[in-house]
């Protein structure tokens, strides 16, 4: 447990180094971790403000994950609650202030909110002491709530929350609002970015890179713990990753209506300029300035290749692709003048290790979701038909060791498979009416 005074310094170096982490979902994680250990407490749920409702969006359990084991992930709930006086969360955000419940199996008689014990009934837990936090940005608005749950003695029991937990918890809450406002308006920034491609290409959705985002995380923390990778590089990474493979395919925004739209088959000369969306995201990240400029020019480059080496665009060299005004020589009549150049370009895919891992990662996670997902053009197939084609291209289009990741305690509910149908859950597709 830690002292008042190793609290306050923690506070501080807690808000250095949230500055690094840019993506919400990993920024969640982090914050309920620490804000946990401030005042060493059980469990904890973070809800995110979405209109007049709270989304709840990230959750631990110590209690629940001991028993599942260190190697599962506890199952993700989503649903939402009214901004009301009805329940806790709802009452801290619409009051706009914080409280601390001893026991919530008995609550004061005449408060106007109640707590539901169906999730207690349901995982065999009891929920006693509660600390319910709102965050607010800096104009006074209600972010969300942060809810630290069952704070533990020396003696790992249930104890109350004290006052100066509480204290803790809104000096906390301050500094956390501020990355959450930060990590959200990032998170904004990209899907705008990933709006302009849908608005040109209907597949790619916030939903659907989402998803890929999401999964690439799921997968390469599971390769990098099998590789032995040092936890605090596994945390930059996933950090950096999840952003970068939403932005896959932002090169299509380069590539003209006519083609893009197109309804029926491809000729070959619009296939070839289809290819250069890898060529195109790429450069969208050449002036380098941050790892994440590096990571998001690697996948969006790197993503169509394939292990067998049969992928696009290959060992290409990016400046003269980009200085090629192809799509403006581009003739229904006559396509044999870009067909030449375009393959003079592309050069033989790589192959194996040569693909750097980030894009192995992605191109599995991409391919998973599209499958998996319906589309304009196709019904989503059924979870066996997925599979089956992912395993038989092991060795060919993916990295075998990362559909043997993939498939790996396929049965149990810490799988890496597990873990991927609980992300698309969270993330459903917008025609989808349960979508919270």
């Amino acid at each position: 447990m830690l002292s008042e005074t190793e609290k306050l310094n923690a506070l501080m170096e807690l808000g250095i180094k949230l500055n690094s982490v840019q993506d919400l979902d990993i920024l969640m994680e982090h914050l309920l971790t620490a804000a946990r250990k401030f005042v060493n407490a059980d469990a904890g749920s973070i809800y995110i403000r979405n209109q007049n409702m709270l989304d709840f969006k990230y959750t631990q359990n110590d209690t629940l994950q001991k028993r599942l084991g260190k190697e599962k992930k506890l199952k993700y709930s989503t649903f939402s609650i009214p901004i009301n006086l009805k329940t806790i969360a709802g009452y801290v955000a619409a009051e706009g202030k914080s409280l601390n419940i001893r026991d919530v199996y008995r609550i004061e008689a005449g408060m106007p909110y109640q707590f539901g014990k169906k999730f207690d009934e349901k995982e065999g837990y009891r929920t006693r002491s509660m600390l319910t936090i709102p965050l607010r940005v800096g104009t006074g608005d209600i972010l969300g709530v942060l809810q630290i749950i069952n704070a533990q003695n020396d003696l790992k029991q249930s104890v109350a929350f004290s006052d100066q937990d509480e204290k803790t918890m809104m000096l906390f809450a301050s500094i956390a609002s501020v990355a959450l406002e930060r990590a959200q308006m990032t998170r904004a920034l990209l899907l705008r970015m990933i709006k302009m491609a849908e608005m040109r290409d209907p597949k790619e959705t916030g939903p659907h890179v989402n998803r890929v985002g999401a999964y690439s995380v799921e997968l390469y923390e599971r390769w990098a713990k099998r590789h032995s990778f040092p936890q605090k590089e596994i945390d930059k990474n996933r950090d950096i990753l999840r952003r970068a493979a939403m932005l896959h395919d932002v090169g299509k925004v380069a590539i003209s209506d006519r083609i893009l739209q197109k309804p029926g088959k491809f000729k070959k000369g619009e296939f070839l300029i289809m290819k250069l969306h890898t060529i195109w995201g790429a450069q969208l990240f050449s002036d380098r300035q941050s790892d994440f400029d590096d990571m998001a020019r690697e996948v969006a480059l790197n993503h169509h290749e394939r292990w067998d080496g049969r992928g696009y665009p290959g060992n290409v060299d990016i400046s003269l692709a980009v200085a090629l005004d192809i799509q403006n020589l581009f003739d229904d009549d006559n396509e044999e003048p870009v067909v030449n150049k375009i393959e003079s370009i592309l050069k033989q895919g790589k192959k194996e290790e040569e693909i750097p891992i980030f894009a192995r990662i992605v191109s599995l996670a991409d391919v998973y979701d599209a499958l998996s997902s319906k589309r304009v053009y196709k019904e989503a197939w059924d979870e066996k038909e997925v599979l089956n084609t992912i395993k038989n291209e092991a060795g060919g289009q993916f990295d075998p060791e990362l559909v043997d990741i993939l498939f790996e305690n396929q049965s149990a509910d810490g799988s890496c498979l597990s873990a991927l149908k609980d992300i698309q859950l969270r993330y459903k597709d917008h025609d989808d009416k349960t979508s919270s």
